[in-house]
């Protein structure tokens, strides 16, 4: 039952990134003939995708613990998930979407969905170069990030080459709910500072 809730969560979220990216080619970009970001492979994009994500987490502090999560491609895009294995209290989560938040405007990421809700909260956003970049808390409020590319030339697409900064679960089914407690992430009080803007 958990793992399903996670694959609904995370293909609700799939779709809602689809229909951002609609006929794979969102503004932003040099595009060519094809509609492909010039220049780009599926390789090529999904090593952006991995770099908008480290980026992405290197603006939270204290550090969170994650996990490389699965790669998809459909006929010109490919996304990249990732799964935070920090557990984030619910006292923090606004925190924690507002540092994310504030990060992305300030690299020019333009901010489309801001969903406040409750139990699983969830900012959407794309980038300059018209990547679509979600995070999202699910199932026991794990924090899920994924990166979803425009349309670019088809190719062959490699795991990420950075290891993961904490456990990789390799060989077990799934990946467990969020596991690392935080002094600072996994406290039971609010803590002042940036929230999400609604």
């Amino acid at each position: 039952m958990k793992r399903i809730t996670r694959t609904v969560r995370l293909a609700c979220a799939t779709a809602l990134a689809g229909a951002l990216l609609a006929g794979c080619g969102p503004s932003g970009g040099t595009k060519n003939e094809q509609g492909a970001v010039a220049g780009m492979d599926m390789q090529g994009a999904a090593e952006r995708a991995d770099a908008m994500f480290y980026d992405t987490v290197g603006a939270i502090k204290p550090d969170i613990e994650w996990v490389h999560d699965t790669t998809t491609t459909g006929s010109c895009d490919v996304t990249r998930y990732w799964t935070v294995m920090t557990v984030v209290s619910p006292e923090r989560r606004g925190n924690f979407l507002g540092v994310v938040e504030k990060f992305w405007k300030a690299n020019g990421y333009r901010i489309t969905t801001v969903n406040p809700d409750k139990d699983m909260p969830e900012i959407v956003a794309t980038s300059p170069d018209g990547f679509g970049i979600t995070v999202l808390f699910g199932y026991q409020g794990q924090a899920f990030f994924e990166v979803t590319s425009p349309c670019v030339k088809n190719s062959k697409v490699a795991p990420p080459s950075k290891p993961a900064n904490g456990r990789t679960y390799e060989g077990e089914t799934a990946v467990p709910t969020p596991n690392v407690r935080s002094d600072f992430w996994s406290a039971g009080t609010p803590a002042p500072g940036t929230t999400p803007s609604s």
